[in-house]
């Protein structure tokens, strides 16, 4: 196996590892739902926090997982036109799209996220909210790390596709 394959390889195992990670968010999130439910409408009293924790739990979950769907192929294609071209031109679209679009995409939306984390974390910042939750600034976090990963990821894609038009041509 090649440098280019390992490195691949070891992009989707990180990958798969954080999104396995993230989808145990969620039956964090459906306790909280229920739990702020059970309250609201069996006791009469609403809590602020939990709605807040139900959309950073949410955000967090969804977020996550980006670089983990990409990792398994289960993102959002055009399969009706990708099925009728030959292997070649898969790995070469796939290449020119990670390099071209996503990964520019990516390093721009984590420098802004950064910012916004940096900025946030700076000045304590916390819901706007009396009774809301603090450190704000972790979910912005999060946004930074799930870019960082998926453009990660989507390096190691390359990586896998330019490893495979490398192998077609020495055949």
């Amino acid at each position: 196996m090649n440098l280019l394959q390992r490195f691949a390889n070891g992009v989707d195992a990180l990958s798969t590892r954080i999104g396995t990670a993230a989808a145990w968010v969620y039956p964090l999130l459906m306790a909280v739902l229920i739990g702020n439910v059970v309250m609201r409408y069996g006791f009469g009293r609403g809590f602020i926090e939990l709605e807040e924790l139900q959309w950073h739990l949410f955000a967090a979950g969804f977020l996550l997982a980006f670089a983990y769907t990409y990792a398994v192929d289960e993102h959002v294609r055009v399969d009706l036109l990708r099925a009728r071209f030959s292997a070649r031109t898969r790995a070469w679209i796939e290449l020119l799209g990670c390099l071209g679009l996503l990964l520019p995409f990516c390093l721009i939306v984590a420098f802004d996220a950064w910012g916004f984390f940096w900025s946030s974390f700076t000045i304590g910042e916390r819901s706007g909210n009396p009774s809301g939750l603090p450190a704000r600034y972790l979910i912005k976090g999060v946004l930074f790390a799930a870019m960082v990963l998926l453009a990660l990821q989507a390096l190691g894609v390359a990586a896998r596709n330019l490893a495979t038009l490398r192998a077609r041509e020495t055949e």
